[in-house]
């Protein structure tokens, strides 16, 4: 009789077998980076040719296959779909029976902890949350990007350890989350990064109309300092007429924004209201400078405002 102990199945061996059920962005950078740490990507799910396309050059000779086999073959599943996608894929597969008792399974969803994995969970899965805060581009630049990312963790107490030594083999940083906060985590990011880049392609469009030749090299240097002296200093990093209380400057950037991008309009007056109750909250804008600005600010906005635009004022 063997009497040697027989090792939990919460503490996986130091090698799995991973699937990838979503070949979008996310997945098969994931895939590829477990790869480089020893891992062994046997499956992946992919409906579009772009998808398809994408699995096969970050993970050649991978073969393509539904979901359910794709559980059928990995001891690691990745779960990588769209947010919304998610818990109706969750719930179809522990229906089907795809789930394997003591298999893995991952999902990268920012918006979801672990609580979405109940159903496979109660098919004797163990759930894990690691959602990468870093922007992919669907290429093998991503998986030189996981080196020192941070990851979102979320799972139950006897996987931590689980969780956190597979965001270490990935080269990412794990960063604990608890369930009832991933939805305020997940919008911090998304006001962060998502409207950044809103941001940034409205200040393009408006160097190029203001004859800007090369607008990405004017804005690198100025906006790469921006954030730097932000992360470094949060408000006190606040710079630009809104802080000084510029009403005449503000007054004139609202005036050319409707004549020349009218969409930019009701989001550069958001953030100007934001950026002025946060540079009031911090001394940095007087308060007797404060009314006629807010005044200025409490101007209508175009209809067809989106996300704004606060140009960089450096003087």
């Amino acid at each position: 009789m063997n009497t040697t102990p027989q090792p939990d199945p919460r503490d996986r061996p130091a090698r799995l077998t991973v699937g990838v059920v979503g070949a979008g962005r996310v997945g098969p950078a994931l895939a590829a980076s477990l790869q480089l740490a020893g891992h062994r990507p046997v499956a992946v799910s992919a409906v579009s040719d772009a998808s398809r396309r994408r699995a096969e050059e970050m993970l050649p000779d991978v073969p393509v296959m539904p979901p359910a086999e794709v559980l059928e073959r990995s001891e690691l599943v990745l779960l990588t779909v769209p947010d919304d996608a998610l818990p109706e894929l969750v719930a179809g597969l522990a229906e089907t029976g795809a789930v394997r008792p003591g298999q893995l399974l991952v999902h990268t969803s920012g918006r979801y902890g672990a609580k979405v994995l109940d159903p496979a969970l109660r098919a004797g899965a163990l759930p894990l949350a690691l959602h990468p805060a870093m922007t992919f581009t669907g290429t093998p630049v991503d998986v030189q990007r996981l080196a020192g990312c941070s990851f979102g963790v979320t799972a139950p107490d006897e996987l931590r350890l689980a969780a956190e030594a597979l965001v270490i083999e990935m080269g990412g940083e794990p960063e604990w989350i608890a369930e009832e906060n991933r939805p305020l985590y997940h919008a911090a990011l998304a006001l962060g990064a998502n409207h950044l880049v809103t941001l940034v392609a409205q200040s393009l469009e408006l160097l190029r109309t203001a004859g800007v030749g090369a607008p990405d090299r004017m804005l690198g240097p100025l906006l790469g300092a921006a954030l730097d002296n932000a992360l470094r200093s949060g408000d006190a990093a606040l710079t630009g007429p809104v802080a000084r209380g510029d009403a005449g400057t503000v007054a004139a950037h609202v005036a050319e924004l409707r004549e020349h991008a009218p969409g930019t309009v009701a989001g550069y007056l958001a953030m100007a209201r934001a950026t002025a109750d946060r540079a009031l909250a911090h001394g940095l804008l007087k308060p007797e400078l404060a009314e006629p600005l807010l005044g200025v600010l409490a101007g209508p906005s175009d209809a067809a405002g989106g996300t704004g635009d606060t140009p960089g004022d450096t003087t």
